[in-house]
């Protein structure tokens, strides 16, 4: 079969659009987390890692 110019997907012969403005943040940074938080999530995740996951997850 010969490759034609029908055969070309044109949805990839355009550039991406820009990004949206949406995912950029704009503001000031987020605070670090504490010695504590660090902590509680290192906890939740041990904890939510070793539970079997449920049939509607």
């Amino acid at each position: 079969m010969s490759n034609t110019q029908r055969d070309v997907d044109h949805a990839l012969a355009y550039p991406e659009p820009p990004a949206s403005p949406l995912w950029h943040r704009h503001g000031a940074k987020a605070r670090p987390l504490t010695d504590a938080q660090r902590k509680r999530n290192r906890e939740l995740l041990d904890i939510a890692q070793r539970k079997p996951r449920t049939a509607a997850a």
